[in-house]
C-alpha cells in the first residue's frame, strides 16, 4: 500500500502494459492509498507474469514499489539481466532474489492477485477500483479530480 490520505484505490495492472505505467505515474500524484493487484496478460505481455514474480521477490526483501517504480518507469528493459540489475540497484540479496521469484510464495501471490481480479469483473489493464466501482483503462479526467479532492 501507498499513499497518505484514507481513500484506498486498488489498481490491477500488467507491468508490461503502457496503459498500465501512464496510469501509474499519474495515481502517484495523487492523495490516495493504494493497492496494487497483479493482473498479468501474458498473451498479450510474454513477460507479464515473470515481472510481477520478480516484484513479489522484491517485495520478500520489502523493496515492491521500488521494484514496481522501477519496472514501470523503463519498459524498454525488462529481460532477465535488466531485473538482475534493478535488483542490485535496489540493494537486494541477488541469490535470494532469484529464489524468491520462482518460489512457491510469489507464484501463489500473483495467482491470488490474478483470481480476485476474475471475480471482481477485471477484464483489461489498468482497472482501478475506487469505493467498490471498476474503472478500466486509463483514468479518465473526471475520475483523477474526484481522487484528488477527497
Amino acid at each position: 500500500m501507498r499513499g497518505d490520505s484514507g481513500l484506498v484505490v486498488i489498481e490491477y495492472g500488467d507491468y508490461e502494459c503502457p496503459y498500465c505505467a501512464k496510469t501509474d505515474r499519474l495515481l502517484a500524484e495523487l492523495p490516495i492509498r493504494r493497492v496494487f493487484r497483479h493482473f498479468p496478460v501474458p498473451s498479450k505481455h510474454p513477460r507479464a507474469r515473470a515481472l510481477a514474480l520478480a516484484a513479489e521477490a522484491a517485495s520478500l526483501q520489502g523493496r515492491f514499489w521500488e521494484m514496481h517504480d522501477s519496472l514501470f518507469g523503463d519498459q524498454g528493459h525488462l529481460d532477465d539481466p535488466h531485473l538482475w540489475e534493478r535488483a542490485r540497484s535496489l540493494g537486494l540479496d541477488l541469490e535470494r532474489f532469484e529464489a524468491d521469484r520462482r518460489s512457491d510464495a510469489a507464484e501463489e501471490r500473483v495467482t491470488r492477485d490474478f483470481r480476485s481480479g476474475v471475480r471482481a469483473g477485471v477484464m483489461s489493464t489498468p482497472t482501478l477500483f475506487v469505493d467498490g466501482e471498476a474503472f478500466p483503462g486509463v483514468p479518465e479526467r473526471d475520475l483523477l479530480e474526484r481522487l484528488r479532492g477527497r
